[in-house]
């Protein structure tokens, strides 16, 4: 279970409060949340406002004409300006009831993470309006927004009224965000394709989620949703009646019976991309605590994949990964028989395999490692209660979600209630293509990671890469599916034959991956056969480095330029550095280190006078927290650094 913390700021008992508003336990749960202090606001004459703890973020709230109005400021610069509230066919009508405020700051520790401690502090307000139709039955609304240092983040919540629920169609909402002219953002249409840094205006896609800005007056702007579980995926479009304004689009309409809430809509707000990175937990508080009570058998890891498909070939890599700290082997794609297929059986082996299962998961629990299966979405939907149990008997560890279905209210809320499924038998998951998080992981920590990302499936290049942790890491942890030994190419040889597959990267450039990226369940050596390898020195930085961390730093970075991520397990700290295409030299400051102790750093560079296929070179020195190690990386290169405590 989840360790909490509490410590509540200021309260007043508000019993006599909701029981005069006639609103059942629905709102009594919210408002009891925290205990708080109350304020009534009359009508729309008054602004609510809401401030983040360190005083940098104000929400502002009113009714213009009955329609409902916010704004964001960051450290006295407009991020949100005068912006519409509100869902479909709630426009007219809407009256200001109350305000409630509250204060709220604790601490957790998750099972796993980018840091063994979590702190949840933020001042909150519960804006309750009412809708007047004329129905007997009052409808009213919550607006619930909260105030971190980090972000402001809101919801809709429908509450239960006294003679009972009703039904609910949204098929949009009028949230949009006004952004300063000026106003840069990186889109992407799919969760599985490249950015691009574009002014708001003329855009030819729906945009992917997290939507990171970059405000003219500095600064970046980061637009995100969280506990997005039984709702419909919403991507960004432009307001064609408003100028630099975003919209939310819905996926299609959602049919619902109150008491409902709706997903979080989140601003976060920050100087610069490397805030917006060591922020990223920001979702995971929006979510609910683990559900599970016993998590003793969810175990991150890094796994290797059987590419062969056979006996032989995973006893292989079961050898392989037993030898260099990999705690899992993955059976991918076709064991059981082509997954386009709607009459294959997921709880059989394809015949013409030849892969005996039972012997492989004997033989890899032997040596302490795991077995991971491959399931596409359709057998997953025609089987899903049907397998299992019969994973579960096997001893598999985890399923690997492939093809799913995203967007739709459906789809969205069937492969949720799956994880929850795999969860009862004792099954992690890692959901692949184009799924992306927004925090599902904390109340069902069994969802090791996903995919979601344009990632080595489809080799892009060096700049691409140094796009990804200033934006889709935001949302949580990707699958990435880190290469090493798979041929390299050149981006020359790339133009001339698109079709063509190798690594465009060096071979240290995707060492530091397994750091600058966060994924607890880390694919490594995706193309990779364990023959490839002969016990180049440098992989021992890849035996070394964990895939779950006691903390993070993010040291310095500009989207689509270059990356440096710390991240400590124990007393041993790991840096990864990447740049884009371009070659460049940075200075890593170890000033992160604790002062006065001593370490041995390794640090593993590209250096083409290595006489190995991976041309990775190795230097080892003492190092403080004073100390400045230097990174000169060739175009699409870069630097891990393994820092021992002595």
């Amino acid at each position: 279970m989840e360790d909490t913390t509490l410590k509540i700021n200021e309260h007043i008992y508000i019993k006599q409060l909701i029981k005069s508003m006639k609103i059942k336990m629905k709102f009594r749960q919210i408002a009891l949340f925290c205990l708080f202090f109350v304020s009534t606001i009359l009508w729309a004459e008054k602004p609510a406002t809401l401030r983040s703890p360190d005083g940098n973020l104000i929400f502002s709230f009113s009714l213009d004409n009955s329609e409902m109005k916010y704004s964001v400021d960051y450290k006295s610069h407009p991020v949100i300006i005068h912006s519409s509230l509100g869902i479909a066919g709630w426009e007219q009508g809407i009256r200001l009831e109350n305000v409630t405020t509250c204060s709220h700051d604790s601490l957790w520790h998750p099972l796993y993470g980018e840091r063994s401690t979590i702190y949840d502090k933020y001042n909150g307000m519960s804006i309750l309006l009412s809708r007047q139709t004329g129905h007997p039955n009052t409808r009213n609304v919550i607006l619930e927004v909260r105030a971190y240092n980090s972000g402001i983040a809101f919801k809709y919540v429908f509450p239960e009224a006294v003679k009972g629920g009703f039904d609910l169609s949204i098929d949009r909402e009028l949230t949009d965000y006004t952004l300063p002219e000026g106003s840069m953002a990186w889109i992407t249409n799919l969760a599985q394709d490249t950015y691009t840094l574009a002014p708001l205006k003329d855009w030819k896609f729906e945009v992917e989620r997290p939507l990171v800005i970059q405000l003219p007056q500095g600064g970046y702007a980061c637009l995100a949703e969280a506990e997005m579980v039984d709702y419909v995926r919403t991507k960004f479009v432009l307001n064609p009646a408003k100028k630099n304004t975003i919209i939310g689009k819905m996926y299609q309409s959602v049919d619902l019976t109150t008491p409902f809430e709706t997903p979080w809509r989140v601003v976060m707000a920050a100087d610069n991309p490397c805030q917006l990175l060591e922020n990223n937990d920001l979702l995971l508080n929006l979510n609910p605590a683990s559900a599970i009570s016993d998590m003793s058998w969810i175990k991150p890891g890094k796994q290797i994949r059987d590419v062969t498909l056979s006996t032989k070939g995973a006893k292989e890599c079961v050898d392989f990964a037993a030898k260099h700290n990999l705690q899992y082997v993955l059976f991918d794609s076709g064991w059981y028989g082509t997954e386009e297929s709607s009459k294959v059986d997921a709880t059989k082996v394809d015949p013409s395999r030849g892969i005996d299962m039972p012997d492989v998961v004997s033989y890899a629990h032997s040596k302490g490692i795991g077995i991971w299966l491959y399931v596409g979405h359709r057998t997953l939907y025609n089987q899903l209660d049907k397998i299992l149990p019969v994973y579960e008997k096997w001893g598999i560890s985890g399923i690997k979600f492939g093809f799913v279905h995203v967007g739709s209210y459906f789809w969205t809320k069937w492969m949720h209630d799956a994880v929850k499924k795999c969860a009862e038998h004792h099954l992690m998951c890692n959901i692949h293509d184009e799924y992306r998080p927004t925090g599902f992981s904390r109340t069902y920590p069994n969802l090791l990671t996903q995919e979601g990302i344009l990632g080595n499936e489809a080799m892009p290049d060096a700049t691409h890469n140094t796009v990804l942790p200033f934006t889709r890491f935001i949302a949580g942890p990707a699958d990435y599916t880190i290469c090493y030994y798979f041929k390299k190419i050149t981006a020359e040889q790339k133009k001339e034959n698109p079709s063509l597959r190798g690594m465009l990267t060096t071979s240290a450039h995707q060492l530091a991956l397994s750091v600058v990226y966060y994924s607890p369940l880390e694919t490594m050596y995706w193309y990779d056969k364990p023959s490839y390898s002969h016990d180049e020195p440098e992989l021992e930085f890849f035996d070394r480095v964990p895939s779950v961390w006691d903390d993070t730093k993010v040291l310095q970075g500009e989207i689509g330029k270059y990356a440096t991520v710390a991240r400590r397990s124990g007393n041993d700290w790991f840096v990864g550095t990447i740049t884009n295409n371009d070659a460049r030299t940075l200075k890593i400051s170890l000033s992160f280190l604790p002062k006065g102790k001593k370490f041995l750093a390794s640090v593993y560079e590209d250096d083409p006078n290595v006489k190995t296929v991976t041309h990775v070179g190795i230097k080892r020195m003492k190092v403080t927290s004073s100390s400045v190690i230097n990174a000169k990386l060739l175009p699409s290169g870069g630097q891990a650094i393994w820092l021992k405590a002595l």
